[in-house]
């Protein structure tokens, strides 16, 4: 079977590093979906604005693997503990297919592209190729009584941030409450404890360096493109 794109995604994410692990962790994450020319058809999106968020079925394009292992490790158990992958959301997949549910913020009509979704809350790699588009059913679609197994341990997880005033002001304010959102996240793979190790995180034009030390993250410098 073969399985053809027919959309990538724009995110202020070129790097793994700091991507949210889950969809909707981050609301003020933004993205446009642009679709290839061959399914630029207006009539494949009638009556999707009347939905508030979507699934979106993509690749993993940056977990391509030649092999499959039955076990990961999943980085929110500290990296040292195997599951099985089909118990978790690792991108190490026999099919790297993902799957996420974002807000459906707007269509977007243009000349060059087509129409153009914009969305939030992503949690993707800019220039993620997505396989197909669902309408989220809130009566199909949610269970709030579902168990989250091992993982919903780190549902609460966050970290208290310390961004000083003079680097905050080097990002533009449409991005500085993403920023923020994702460092709260912790960005870190569990299985780092080191208060003396500095973090780069990649956000749009921005290098955000930063340090952790228990439960406290202190921004100690931003850099940007020339």
């Amino acid at each position: 079977m073969e399985i053809t794109p027919i959309a990538r995604i724009e995110t202020d994410f070129k790097e793994k590093f700091g991507i949210p692990r889950q969809s909707g962790r981050v609301p003020a994450l933004r993205g446009r979906i642009v679709f290839e020319p061959a399914f630029r058809d207006p009539q494949a999106l009638r009556g999707l604005a009347d939905y508030s968020h979507i699934w979106l079925l993509f690749d993993f394009s940056a977990a391509h693997r030649e092999h499959w292992s039955p076990t990961v490790r999943p980085p929110r158990l500290g990296g040292n503990r195997r599951m099985g992958v089909f118990a978790t959301r690792s991108p190490f997949r026999p099919n790297p297919i993902g799957l996420s549910c974002v807000r459906l913020e707007g269509l977007e009509h243009t000349a060059s592209e087509g129409t153009v979704l914009h969305v939030s809350g992503v949690d993707l790699l800019d220039g993620t190729p997505i396989f197909d588009i669902k309408p989220y059913l809130p009566y199909a679609d949610s269970y709030p009584e579902a168990h989250g197994g091992f993982g919903e341990a780190q549902r609460l997880h966050r970290l208290e941030v310390i961004f000083p005033e003079a680097l905050l002001s080097r990002l533009s304010p449409d991005k500085r409450e993403a920023v923020c959102a994702c460092l709260a996240d912790d960005p870190r793979p569990s299985y780092h404890d080191d208060p003396e190790r500095v973090y780069s995180m990649r956000f749009a034009q921005y290098d955000v360096h930063f340090t952790v030390q228990d439960s406290r993250l202190t921004v100690i410098g931003v850099d940007t493109d020339a």
